[in-house]
């Protein structure tokens, strides 16, 4: 499910009601779904969140149109206006900020089902995202864990492409900054993906009906 054809035709198919697709679309795009809303709220809360966001995905997907980079864009800023719902009642901010340096010694931790976010060094690479300003933590998270282009990001967060590349560089500078020369996090950075850059090329219709008939075959 790495491939975004692939999502795109599983995206298309859980929208005509097959629900193996659904589960599939669930399993590529959840684990960094959730690592965007701990961002947002916090450990304790970010699983209760995310359902909320999946259960909105779920009802609204037969009104979603495009591809597997906007499919991210939409469940991201789905997940995002949950979370700011959440932090509204809880009546505070989000659990972002704070000393860097209580991090060393913290243990791994691994999200849902036993997919933990391979590429992200587990739970350790979003403990120090989430001491990041909002906006720069907000803007990694998006471009770098969530794998969206500038423009989808920005829209979002609704602002403008060119201010989050600016915080995502901010954001990934103050991260190495973080990590500095300490050794047993000195290939956190390394474990992340880089930056995606503007899409070649579109996915036509084509390609995602052959790609569509060949992952539901597959399932």
């Amino acid at each position: 499910m790495g491939d975004d054809a692939e999502l795109t035709a599983a995206v298309l198919a859980a929208q005509n009601g097959d629900e193996t697709a659904f589960r599939a679309v669930y399993r590529a795009v959840h684990p960094r779904l959730l690592g965007y809303v701990r961002t947002l709220v916090g450990d304790l809360d970010a699983e209760d969140v995310a359902s909320e966001a999946w259960l909105q995905i779920a009802r609204d997907l037969e009104r979603f149109g495009g591809d597997a980079d906007r499919f991210r864009g939409w469940a991201a800023r789905i997940a995002r206006n949950r979370a700011l719902d959440h932090i509204r009642m809880r009546g505070r901010r989000p659990a972002i900020g704070g000393d860097e340096t209580e991090l060393t010694g913290r243990a791994a931790e691994c999200d849902t089902a036993g997919e933990a976010i391979e590429a992200l060094a587990t739970g350790r690479t979003l403990d120090l995202i989430a001491r990041l300003p909002q906006d720069q933590a907000e803007a990694v998270v998006l471009r770098v864990v969530m794998g969206l282009d500038a423009k989808t990001a920005a829209e979002t967060l609704g602002k403008r492409p060119g201010a989050v590349r600016t915080a995502a560089h901010r954001g990934l500078k103050k991260l190495a900054e973080m990590l500095g020369d300490d050794p047993e996090t000195a290939g956190v950075l390394d474990a992340l993906p880089p930056q995606r850059g503007p899409r070649s090329r579109a996915v036509t219709s084509a390609s995602v009906t052959q790609a569509s008939a060949r992952t539901q075959k597959d399932m």
